[in-house]
């Protein structure tokens, strides 16, 4: 799977992508993600990516040539299955969106920053806006991050345990039961004996439980 992530501040997304689970899923060449500088196809030889807006008001708008230059540019070299803008005013990002993304080949994803970009990029290059949450950051590279983290984790191969992803927060609309590890018993709380019996349907049964109980405290929303 490939993605091609265009902002003004690549370096924001070096580290993110150069560690953990996506290195170790580039390095098995089970992705491919590659940032490009959108300064680069500024035409103005300042290299400017933004201007004042029309009708006046605080900050200042992607503008259109640089965004278009690079989006045609990758597209006359393969196709892409969307194009999606990091934006708050997009859908809100799930587990359900992470594994519909996760069957696509290749993804163009556009970096905002400053107050916005032009309406028309959105209008005439964007196929699906996303958000991670109801609050602004200071531009979508962060979020960008989060978005390929959440699809790469998912591809077949890139971890370990390939059934680890199936058992995560709101996967089949629950969140996580709660986890242990060695040692048995630390400060005097021990592990529920449940998880020491070596019975994997009671297993089973009491994880179902804790993560519907636990939904039902927290995100009773979910199980609407």
């Amino acid at each position: 799977m490939r993605f091609d992530i265009i902002t003004v501040l690549p370096g924001l997304l070096e580290s993110p992508f150069a560690h953990s689970i996506l290195q170790r899923a580039q390095k098995k060449g089970l992705t491919e993600i590659y940032v490009h500088n959108l300064r680069e196809y500024s035409a103005n030889k300042h290299k400017n990516v933004d201007d004042y807006p029309y009708g006046g008001g605080s900050g200042m708008v992607m503008s259109i040539d640089p965004f278009a230059a690079c989006i045609e540019k990758l597209k006359g070299e393969r196709d892409y299955d969307e194009v999606i803008f990091m934006t708050p005013d997009g859908e809100t990002l799930n587990q359900t969106t992470a594994n519909h993304l996760s069957g696509k080949k290749n993804l163009i994803i556009l970096c905002g920053h400053y107050k916005g970009i032009d309406q028309r990029i959105r209008d005439i290059f964007v196929t699906r806006e996303i958000s991670i949450g109801d609050y602004v950051l200071s531009g979508g590279e962060l979020p960008a991050a989060v978005l390929v983290d959440a699809i790469v984790r998912l591809l077949p191969g890139v971890l370990s345990d390939e059934t680890s992803a199936l058992s995560d927060s709101f996967q089949g609309e629950l969140l996580d039961a709660p986890v242990y590890t060695r040692p048995a018993e630390w400060r005097g709380i021990k592990v529920p004996d449940i998880l020491l019996s070596g019975n994997q349907a009671k297993i089973d049964e009491w994880r179902y439980d804790q993560a519907l109980e636990r939904t039902r405290q927290r995100r009773p929303d979910l199980l609407k």
